[in-house]
């Protein structure tokens, strides 16, 4: 290889790899140089690196010193060389720490993980989405209208338009395990609608088996997100409109769904040995444990409550109450 050629490819390297390479060279090439400048003194060439790298990095032990003028000169060149560069060395990797901090802060860095759930957008379902979540479950927000991420540390922030598809590669959407859409709360609600859509037609578009919950306000707009391929649709206003609807008619419902909340509901895998029993007869079994038995589903239907002489089959799931 040419000079000129490893010029070239000593530049191309990062900053940090150049100081590192540039680093090691001085110590070595003063290693050899002190060691042939007093051979009396650094008997070997050893003792010669081990001068130089004490000396470039200020500690100075102290153990070598160098008793000729020439050895003096050689270790006066070393000591403005070699120290300008290893300051650069220390300067460079705080630069690097500090930028990197940074860029997390204000949603720049892209997510390298994967089996993580994609939040989009930021309000406060989503904070308290996040609040019920495990602190060990890897998971990202997606906004554009955040400046900088002020939430706990294990929550990675990505800012950008979530209807750019270089804001999920920077999500790393390929590998998520879920994406949670929610409605933009700083657009109307039709509005609101049509871009959790274009959001989702995104998503799909790069990760068709991609697992999705998308947050829909107005009714029409359900089939649409059905034909974008929610796996999941929720209508936040029907539910709201059914709790109201409820309340009107029983006032202490919302104390009752209190009370709900505090045994989340659940799916069981059905035992072998429940395979032919009645609805009855694990619900009894469940008692046993604690855990009570509210209803069956499988891939084509949910029934809540069903009648007590139901027979439980290897493909259904029982939902209950832990």
């Amino acid at each position: 290889m040419r000079w000129y050629e490893f010029l070239a490819s000593y530049w191309r390297l990062s900053p940090l790899v150049r100081i590192i390479l540039t680093i090691t060279t001085i110590i070595f090439l003063f290693g050899v140089t002190i060691h042939i400048v007093e051979p009396k003194t650094f008997s070997t060439i050893f003792d010669g690196i081990w001068w130089a790298l004490i000396t470039t990095t200020t500690i100075g032990y102290g153990d070598f010193v160098p008793k000729t003028i020439s050895g003096k000169f050689v270790a006066i060149v070393l000591i403005l060389l070699g120290t300008a560069f290893v300051s650069a060395y220390f300067v460079t990797l705080s630069t690097k720490a500090i930028t990197k901090e940074n860029s997390l802060s204000v949603g720049q860095l892209p997510y390298t993980k994967d089996g993580h759930v994609i939040l989009v957008g930021w309000n406060e379902r989503i904070r308290q989405l996040l609040a019920l979540m495990p602190t060990n479950m890897p998971c990202l927000v997606i906004d554009e209208t955040l400046k900088r991420w002020d939430v706990p540390k294990h929550i990675h922030f990505i800012k950008g338009n979530p209807t750019h598809d270089d804001i999920w590669e920077k999500a790393n959407v390929f590998e998520a395990h879920t994406v949670i859409i929610t409605a933009n709360q700083h657009k109307n609600e039709v509005d609101a609608d049509l871009a959790s859509i274009v959001t989702l037609l995104t998503v799909k578009a790069l990760h068709p088996s991609v697992y999705t919950v998308v947050e829909i306000l107005t009714t029409p707009q359900v089939d649409n997100a059905k034909r974008a391929g929610a796996d999941k649709i929720i209508e936040t206003n029907k539910w709201i409109s059914f709790l109201m609807a409820n309340c009107l008619s029983s006032p202490s419902v919302l104390n009752d769904i209190e009370e709900f909340k505090k045994h989340p509901m659940k799916r069981l895998t059905v035992r072998d040995e429940w395979i032919g029993m009645s609805f009855a007869a694990i619900l009894n079994e469940l008692k046993k444990e604690d855990v009570l038995l509210i209803g069956i589903a499988n891939d084509q239907y949910v029934s809540i409550n069903p009648p007590s002489h139901t027979i439980i089959q290897s493909t259904d799931e029982l939902i209950v109450l832990a």
